[in-house]
């Protein structure tokens, strides 16, 4: 078998999925893409699959270091980005070759459901509760949501106030019946960010992730020290090498790599061996469409520390798609008690809408992230 052709179709709401084609009729789907640069994916994409034109697809590792060792430059978000799309794709192409599902590939499963939970949104805690509650009712008991809004290196003690009783608010409403993990979004200085971890201890959030910016790594074991809250972060981390230095300098509990992200399905099974040897969880960081998150299940279901999996239903960056509306197979990806099973048919085990896809395609949107300022006009953190 041979690889005859690369087609990308950029979509709505935020997302870009590719399509491997073979010379035996075989093909595989990926979802190679970063938000709000999808141009740039898009481009580093078709440049690599120059390379792999004519080539075996069933040699994923060769392909794999092909890609990335390939050019002089390597990793990042656009290069690890495009990598992580073909490389979903080309184990879509062995799992249907072979008749099995990418799981069974990897070694078979761990367990038999992986608990989901959901993003909610909101600006006001009125329209946080408003989306649990929205959410519950499908079923969910698991959320995540913003920790604060923007803040200076140093801020005033009505900003921290205002994140607090967000929290507080939620917790006086839902008590224990809900778990849910803040996101700081890299918004916070590890000044403030000790300062917002210790406020918050009191509600139990089951995690703070990205406290601070992942250039700033080396406050993850600081803060830690500091609080029993387990510390996550990991979506803006694209390769083993950089997860590496993270795990030796310990403080995170929650590694979370994307797989659209970070070298897809071959990079992440070995992040996620790297994290189990260091005793840390794993839960794939996935705000985007369905292949992604089809390939966090396949990496869920047969990783022991796997913890628990994000996904994007109902997620207010969903503007014009939703997770499921370009598959065919819905009903595989049901939840029950807020958990998903495993993925049962071959390869990524997703039948996409392949004419829904070409028509959503000739209009898609460029999605761009805010533009956030401080009042003093300073560029912010989104």
């Amino acid at each position: 078998m041979k690889i005859t052709q690369f087609t990308t179709y950029r979509l709505p709401p935020r997302w870009m999925f590719l399509k491997i084609e073979t010379d035996e009729g075989v093909c595989g789907w990926g979802e190679p893409v970063i938000e709000g640069r999808t141009r740039s994916v898009e481009a580093a994409v078709h440049e690599l699959g120059e390379a792999l034109i004519g080539q075996d697809p069933a040699r994923i590792n060769d392909l794999w270091q092909v890609m990335y060792r390939g050019g002089f430059y390597r990793g990042g978000p656009v290069l690890m980005s495009a990598i992580a799309g073909i490389d979903q794709a080309l184990w879509d192409i062995k799992g249907k070759t072979l008749g099995v599902p990418v799981w069974q590939l990897l070694g078979g499963l761990v367990r038999d459901k992986i608990k989901a939970y959901n993003w909610v949104g909101g600006d006001r805690p009125a329209d946080v509760i408003a989306g649990i509650e929205k959410l519950r009712a499908m079923g969910i008991d698991t959320f995540k949501l913003n920790g604060c809004e923007e803040m200076s290196l140093i801020d005033s003690s009505s900003k921290v106030d205002a994140a607090v009783n967000t929290v507080a608010q939620i917790r006086e409403v839902f008590g224990n019946q809900i778990e849910f993990g803040l996101d700081f979004h890299g918004r916070v200085s590890a000044p403030m960010a000790k300062l917002l971890i210790h406020e918050l201890e009191p509600y139990r959030p089951l995690f703070i992730e990205e406290p601070v910016l992942a250039e700033q790594a080396e406050y993850y074991p600081r803060l830690a020290a500091q609080t029993y809250i387990p510390i996550a972060a990991g979506e803006r981390m694209y390769s083993r090498f950089e997860f590496k230095r993270v795990l030796e300098a310990g403080g995170l509990a929650i590694l979370q790599p994307d797989l659209s992200h970070a070298g897809g399905i071959t990079e992440c099974v070995k992040i996620a061996a790297m994290a189990e040897a260091y005793d840390v969880g794993l839960a794939p960081h996935c705000p985007l469409g369905p292949l992604a998150l089809a390939a966090c299940l396949h990496v869920d279901f047969i990783s022991h520390n796997a913890m628990f999996q994000e996904q994007s239903m109902g997620i207010h960056y969903n503007q014009g798609a939703e997770l499921l509306d370009y598959v065919l197979n819905k009903d595989d990806f049901a939840m029950n008690g807020g958990a998903f099973s495993p993925l049962m048919k071959p390869g990524l085990g997703v039948d996409i809408n392949e004419a829904l896809v070409i028509e959503r395609s000739r209009n898609a949107p460029d999605w761009r992230n805010p533009l956030w300022r401080h009042a003093d006009g300073s560029v912010a953190e989104w």
